[in-house]
């Protein structure tokens, strides 16, 4: 451990890395010449700050202390709940809440269940924890770069866990490093802990450190993208950015008894913070609300309360990543007051309005488009049926390194239920088109089983821009999209007709159950579809 200038020392290196659908880049920026940003850095030069789609929970208990919950373990839980957001590393830290100066703290490469066994579990004893879980890119696969990352500062030791990506890190790195602070890495997250470890100069610190007025004064730094929980002696906050660009959600833990009763009524036995609710029954906890853009929340053994919130400028609109509801998100969480499940249904029933075919069976790539497939088959009047068997015991196909592995590893992927195929036409309904590498072998497959015509639509309009703010989507040269139009797609992959959802259809489709709609608090992130990035193109970086 290497203690700086200022006096804070860190214990890790971490990174908030992002692979989701697709796999890293392997070249330097090709979209804007001449520049080299964040998230386009070659994997050869093994940049430890590329980021990603991850999650990130939090959990802590009410009353006295200690406390009866098995905080470690809800944490875990939470952890596995989120497990589509990252598989590559993960790690818990926990405060007894007694003392600033230790964390227990236990992290490790690989899936969940593999990392926390029974004795880690024993260990991580506490009364308030944050966890975090983690898709890398392949130059990063290490366990330095796992989160929680923790630093030990003059009032005690403070735990960072980050999903997203913060655009503007270069004068982010340039202002802590003017403080005299030296920098291990080029993670976000060691920038955003180490600007928190000094205080602005217009805040006083008499009575201790004032956590919210560092938090915002960060935030007024970085305006996105992120959302952060932060472990402190015996608080936790959660803070989104004020574009409210990642999710953040919070949740009540009640008794074990209390069924369906309304959350209001009943006693809170802790609260947690996580990216998503998904988790929230299996852990005996009930979905309260979304953490609001620019909201800071602050956790405490007496509840949750609002310390402060950063408003973004007053022509600026919120930017949720629509590519929540397309893709990332499991199904059964909440977004904006509505299921996800039920936007993608919406949009497979947009679908429907705007690409209609004449068809005998609509079905899924199984399980990313069922839900769409399900709402074009009840907007069209189709039946839907199942015509893809899903190998469960096959590893993700985009996390292969080439072409060639890729698609076999579709054919080992999924199987055809070929008496349900033979002699139909099918609508074929996937939620994505990145590569187009995956989708031609899956037609192949059906044509095999006696299909007689197979036709893709796509529940998202076409990928044509990379992603600087958490998703690593990759340069415009790989995406297909950029080199085929739908049409030219159909006849490359095999299909008899391609259609793709449009932007203003995907947008209508997830505003269609929102439990409310006011302009001043809704709006969405389409950079990958449209290239208008709520920010800003990122900085140039200088190393």
């Amino acid at each position: 451990m290497a203690e700086s200038e200022c006096g804070n020392v860190c214990d890790a290196q971490s990174c908030c890395s992002r692979e989701r659908e697709v796999a890293a880049s392997s070249a330097a920026v090709k979209v804007f010449p001449n520049k080299i940003y964040k998230s386009e850095q070659p994997k050869g030069d093994h940049v430890t700050g590329m980021t990603c789609e991850c999650g990130v929970f939090g959990a802590i208990a009410c009353g006295e202390y200690p406390t009866q919950l098995d905080i470690a373990q809800m944490i875990c839980l939470g952890l596995v709940a989120l497990q589509h957001r990252g598989q590559e590393s993960a790690g818990i830290a926990t405060s007894l809440g007694k003392s600033s100066k230790n964390f227990n703290v236990h992290k490790g490469m690989g899936m969940i269940n593999n990392i926390f066994n029974d004795e880690a579990i024993r260990k991580l004893k506490g009364n308030l924890g944050i966890g975090h879980t983690r898709y890398s890119t392949a130059a990063a696969s290490e366990v330095v770069n796992c989160q929680p990352f923790v630093v030990h500062t003059a009032h005690g030791a403070l735990a960072i866990a980050h999903n997203g990506e913060l655009v503007n890190c270069e004068s982010l790195r340039r202002e802590v490093l003017e403080r005299g602070v030296g920098l291990s890495t080029h993670s976000d997250s060691e920038l955003i802990a180490q600007s928190l470890c000094c205080a602005p100069e217009d805040v006083s610190e008499h009575d201790g450190p004032n956590w919210p007025a560092r938090i915002r004064h960060f935030m007024t730094l970085a305006p996105l993208s992120y959302s952060l929980v932060v472990m402190h002696k015996d608080k936790i906050y959660a803070v989104r950015d004020s574009y409210g660009n990642r999710p953040l959600c919070l949740g009540k833990i009640v008794a074990f008894d209390a069924g369906h009763a309304n959350i209001e009524d009943q006693l809170a036995e802790g609260w947690v913070v996580s990216s998503e609710s998904c988790g929230f029954l299996s852990i005996g906890a009930r979905y309260v609300r979304e953490v609001e853009p620019g909201e800071i929340i602050e956790l405490s053994r007496n509840g949750y309360r609002t310390v402060d919130i950063v408003e973004r400028p007053d022509y600026k609109r919120m930017a949720f990543c629509i590519f929540e509801y397309v893709y990332f998100a499991r199904s059964d969480s909440m977004f904006e007051g509505q299921m996800v499940y039920s936007a993608r249904l919406q949009c497979g029933r947009q679908l429907a309005r705007e690409s209609p075919l004449d068809a005998d069976l609509v079905s899924s790539v199984p399980e990313s488009g069922t839900a769409a497939a399900h709402g074009y088959a009840r907007e069209s009047g189709l039946p839907f049926g199942e015509v893809l068997c899903k190998n469960r015991y096959v590893g993700r196909t985009f996390i292969q390194p080439s072409n060639r592995l890729r698609q076999l590893g579709v054919a080992k992927k999924f199987g055809a239920l070929a008496q349900n195929v033979e002699g139909k036409r099918i609508v074929l309904i996937d939620d994505s088109i990145v590569r187009g590498n995956t989708i031609g072998p899956i037609i192949k497959l059906l044509r095999d089983a006696g299909a007689i015509e197979v036709h893709i639509r796509i529940a998202s309009p076409p990928l044509q821009y990379p992603c600087y703010m958490g998703i690593n989507i990759p340069t415009r040269e790989e995406l297909i999209a950029n080199k085929l139009n739908a049409t030219q797609l159909a006849n490359h992959v095999g299909a008899d007709s391609l259609a793709y959802l449009s932007v203003e259809g995907l947008i209508k489709a997830v505003q269609m159950n929102k439990t409310h709609v006011n302009p001043l608090k809704s709006g969405y992130c389409t950079a990958c579809l449209t290239g208008e990035y709520p920010g800003g193109l990122p900085e140039e970086l200088s190393w």
